[in-house]
């Protein structure tokens, strides 16, 4: 399939993992991409891995607004315009109960989380004729987590935040959000590493995710196949939410 043949996409956070992934697959089907990342000589290797013909990487941190201005510029310089945008870049520094979190770890929480995926967006329309926005929320944030509660508040704030934009900006963009469990990348090692088979046992299909998981529903709410799908959160989670809790 090219589906993106001739489209250009913005991912964020996208030098490992999920987004990498997500990535891959946008280019195996014909997209260009510009990726960004913390980690300068990660990104390099990234877009080595997916061809500098239609690859570029742009360092920087998600909540910076000269990073922000950087990246989008380069897309429409370096591709002629940006049509998809992936709002993946997230971070979770914080470990224990809310009632011990440090406020300067939860506003930052919030700002990467949150605040940046809504600037991303809006600068994002002013660059070029966007198609379509993906948010990368969490089964986090649609209910209550041991040790990550705060992530997960910002999780369940993209949520909204997903819903908000599909409105406002409907008919023009649309806004969805991929909700994923338990994947196995850098971000959540802690809540697999050393109890893998443990953990997998509340999946009904017996595994946690893979980043090549979340690649495949994230291209199709990005492409026109979903052209009538806006607003929506698709829980990527091996099953887990269809049996009941205890």
């Amino acid at each position: 399939m090219e589906r993106f043949e001739g489209r250009a996409a913005l991912i964020t956070g996208a030098s490992r993992g999920i987004g990498l992934a997500v990535a891959r697959r946008l280019v195996a089907e014909g997209a260009s991409v510009v990726i960004t990342g913390r980690d300068e000589e990660a990104l390099e290797e990234a877009v080595d891995d997916l061809g500098r013909d239609r690859a570029a990487g742009v360092p920087g941190h998600a909540d910076d607004p000269a990073h922000r201005a950087e990246a989008i510029a380069h897309a429409v310089e370096r591709f002629g315009g940006l049509d998809h945008l992936v709002n993946n870049a997230g971070i979770n520094p914080a470990w224990g109960p809310l009632t011990e979190l440090d406020s300067g770890v939860a506003r930052k929480i919030f700002e990467v989380n949150v605040l940046a995926a809504l600037e991303w967006t809006r600068e994002s329309l002013a660059a070029g004729e966007l198609k379509s926005v993906l948010n990368m929320s969490s089964v986090a944030g649609m209910s209550a987590s041991d040790n990550i509660g705060f992530y997960g508040v910002s999780k369940a704030g993209l949520i909204n935040l997903t819903a908000q934009l599909a409105e406002e900006l409907a008919p023009a963009v649309r806004v969805n959000a991929l909700a994923p469990a338990v994947v196995k990348t850098k971000l959540s090692r802690a809540l697999y590493e050393g109890r893998e088979e443990q953990v997998a046992r509340a999946y009904p299909l017996g595994r946690l995710g893979a980043p090549d998981d979340v690649a495949g529903p994230a291209a199709f709410l990005l492409s026109d196949d979903a052209a009538w799908v806006t607003g929506q959160v698709l829980p990527v989670d091996g099953g887990a939410s269809i049996r009941p809790v205890g």
